[in-house]
């Protein structure tokens, strides 16, 4: 198992502050190594914003955070623009990752995502789906 993927960075959040689940489970994969996952500059700038801003999580927790993300990741620099989620634009980032990462999946529980069911061949799933996919 070598999947290749986008975990988005609601999943990431709730695998931080509920450590059981789905959403811990797929983070646990990417830990492990089992899962290849990419993200993006602009996704880490907004998980740090997101901990700072809407969590008023001290700093030293958002870089703990933040440095744990940048290790079971591999980082894309993505060069293209994508306007696809209308209802919340700064969706698309999730897309322009999953993109120039050539990944086969994006695994979110954001409904503008999730309502897409793929993008470019990729596919778009809950934690849920995506380890039911992979244990099957």
């Amino acid at each position: 198992m070598d999947e290749r993927l986008v975990i988005d960075n609601n999943v990431v959040i709730s695998s931080i502050f509920w450590d059981k689940g789905n959403p811990h489970k797929v983070i646990n994969l990417a830990i492990e190594n089992k899962i290849s996952n990419f993200t993006s500059p602009k996704m880490l700038q907004e998980l740090v914003k997101v901990l700072r801003e809407k969590f008023k999580q001290p700093e030293e927790i958002i870089q703990r955070q933040l440095s744990l993300v940048a290790n079971y990741s591999k980082i894309v620099r993505p060069n293209i623009k994508i306007k696809v989620v209308k209802d919340d634009p700064k969706d698309d980032m999730v897309l322009e990752c999953a993109e120039t990462a050539n990944a086969e999946y994006i695994v979110s529980g954001d409904n503008h995502l999730l309502n897409l069911k793929q993008f470019k061949g990729i596919k778009i799933l809950t934690p849920k789906q995506f380890l039911d996919l992979i244990n099957k």
